[in-house]
């Protein structure tokens, strides 16, 4: 029996998607929305999903923001206007827990200390703890036990920076993410205009910049014979401080729900019409809870954050990983919210692996029988979901995965043995609990099977929701290997995040396997059959048909998932028909 998706009342914008930085392509936009305006594009996306070096940041590739103007060494408002005027919108991200030590807010945090406008926009980690736990020897409040074994932390040791304020007091800050304190070296000059004499200024200066050099902490620097300007030179080593990191903010503040609503604002003057909701699960911090989805407190904060978004006219959705089985996609739809598809990319080189869509199918009936709305993807710039695939314990009871665990294992396996890199998460005891994502092009993941990679493109245009394409997986962009190399701890990531130069998309457009994706997704952008409803065919393996039908538009993908080969059938209202067939 085939089943059938009701043509419900969208909120998100229909056509394809696509996922690049400002610098992906080229040396800046303008160099996309030179390509995208070439015939080669021509009403290919209707969207894009532009991530946030856009903006003026310090880290993790954009995700550290100082703030929400544009970063004009990358984007103008120039580029985003010519690229409305070719009938794109755009999604952009809002990083709701925290923002860069280099922010305005932060800067006059430390300049000011308390008399700063901004001291409680930022969670003041002992403010935030002190009838909940014991101040320890360091100067930071230890949470109760009952209370510190609930937390959810990135990173070993408590979420804290200590921040020098003015007074020369330190305040420990919530830090959820990244962080590192840094010292410029100090000058025999500024030694003697702080007290030091001049005779002795330059033997301590080197022997401080020494210590400083080899990582040692300022006040553990021995200075030998010069203890007695020990605090004019500790003086002076405080004043050449820096930070570098994502500090966590105050959802507590009226003044950071002011600057939501700016950012917001700012955002869609720009032609956003879509908000991802980074790291939004950490915003809400509440005593006795994990800190991470706590509930009610999340949804209270999600839905005061997008009746702000209704204001600007912007569709708002929260991205967060966990196992199928905890159902908290259904959670989060249920609530009236968009989900990303993280189960897509997985399923896939499940049914090319097996040749079978019976798991696939199993997904595509859940999205329509629920009436979710989905944004998918194959390759992104992160790594492909591996986690998210599984079945939970919730209460007591074993809820399924979409697959077991033998073939889970299998799927990672497959992209691990390919070339993929891989990113685990680690319990509190610092012992493995589980591969997190692997870190590979999807091209590569598929063995760089040019055939296989089409069928999966084929298949994500077919699926409900909107299908968001990464720019390096269009042109069959292969593993990075040098550049995850050099990339340090996060260096996985770079894997897949080869920037391509102008030359290279150029070469890549004579390439079949790239004008045939740009074929299909011309398709799925442009045709009426698409904004009606789909017929997933009750077919057995290794045959896979999707159909959509709006009134008298249709178009059908049949897929042998053993052979990879698949024809693309359409029929317009008119009676033209076209048939494509790959492989």
């Amino acid at each position: 029996m085939a089943h059938h998706a009701d043509a419900a009342v969208r909120t998100l914008p229909n056509g394809v998607m696509l996922n690049v930085y400002p610098d992906s392509i080229g040396e800046r936009l303008a160099d996309l929305v030179s390509l995208l305006h070439e015939r080669a594009f021509d009403d290919a996306f209707s969207l894009l999903y532009l991530l946030p070096t856009c903006f003026h940041s310090d880290l993790d590739r954009g995700f550290s923001v100082i703030d929400y103007d544009l970063n004009e060494a990358l984007v103008t408002a120039d580029d985003l206007t010519a690229l409305s005027a070719r009938g794109i919108q755009f999604k952009f991200d809002l990083v709701l827990n925290h923002l860069s030590v280099a922010s305005p807010q932060f800067k006059d945090l430390l300049r000011n200390g308390d008399e700063s406008p901004y001291k409680d926009f930022f969670v003041d980690w002992n403010a935030f703890w002190h009838e909940h736990g014991e101040m320890g020897a360091d100067g930071h409040v230890t949470p109760h036990a009952e209370h510190l074994e609930k937390l959810f932390l990135r990173k070993p040791g408590l979420p804290i920076l200590d921040v020098r304020f003015p007074d020369g007091t330190d305040r420990p800050y919530w830090n959820t993410f990244y962080q590192k304190v840094t010292y410029r070296p100090i000058s025999p000059d500024e030694l003697i205009a702080a007290g030091v004499d001049e005779s002795v200024a330059p033997s301590i200066a080197m022997m401080v910049n020494g210590a400083l050099e080899n990582g040692v902490a300022p006040d553990d620097i021995d200075l030998d014979g010069y203890n007695n300007y020990r605090s004019e030179t500790l003086a002076v080593v405080d004043s050449k401080r820096e930070y570098l990191g994502q500090m966590d903010l105050n959802a507590g503040s009226d003044l950071v729900w002011q600057f939501y609503d700016e950012t917001l604002g700012k955002l869609a003057g720009y032609g956003a019409r879509i908000i991802r909701l980074d790291a939004f699960a950490y915003l809400h911090k509440e005593p006795g809870k994990p800190n991470f989805f706590n509930k009610p407190g999340t949804w209270e904060y999600l839905d005061r954050l997008r009746a702000i978004a209704r204001q600007h006219d912007l569709i708002v959705f929260p991205e967060v990983h966990a196992e199928y089985g905890k159902e908290l996609h259904q959670e989060v739809a249920q609530h009236g919210y968009p989900i990303y598809d993280f189960f897509f990319p997985g399923l896939v080189i499940d049914a090319l692996q097996h040749h079978t869509g019976t798991p696939l199918k199993r997904w595509i009936d859940e999205i329509q029988t629920l009436g979710l709305e989905t944004i998918n993807m194959l390759g992104c710039h992160d790594g492909i979901p591996v986690l998210d695939l599984r079945g939970a314990m919730v209460a007591g009871a074993h809820h399924e995965g979409l697959l077991d665990d033998e073939r889970i294992d299998a799927v990672m396996e497959a992209i691990i043995n390919h070339g993929g890199r891989v990113k685990n998460l680690y319990g509190t005891d610092g012992k493995k609990i589980a591969y997190y994502q692997v870190n590979a092009t999807f091209f590569s993941a598929l063995g760089e099977d040019e055939q296989k990679l089409l069928l999966a493109r084929a298949i994500q245009l077919f699926m409900p929701g909107i299908p968001q394409v990464w720019y390096l997986d269009l042109f069959a962009g292969k593993n990075d290997y040098a550049a995850a190399d050099a990339g340090g701890a996060a260096g996985h990531k770079e894997i897949n995040r080869t920037n391509l130069s102008r030359e290279d998309v150029r070469a890549g457009l004579h390439r079949p396997i790239v004008r045939d994706q740009l074929e299909l997704i011309r398709l799925r952008n442009t045709h009426p059959a698409f904004l009606g409803s789909l017929e997933v065919a009750d077919t057995s393996d290794p045959e896979l048909t999707l159909t959509w039908r709006n009134g008298s538009d249709v178009a059908t993908l049949r897929a042998d998932l053993a052979t990879c080969a698949f024809e693309v059938n359409t029929r317009a209202a008119d009676g033209t028909e076209q048939r494509l067939a790959f492989g």
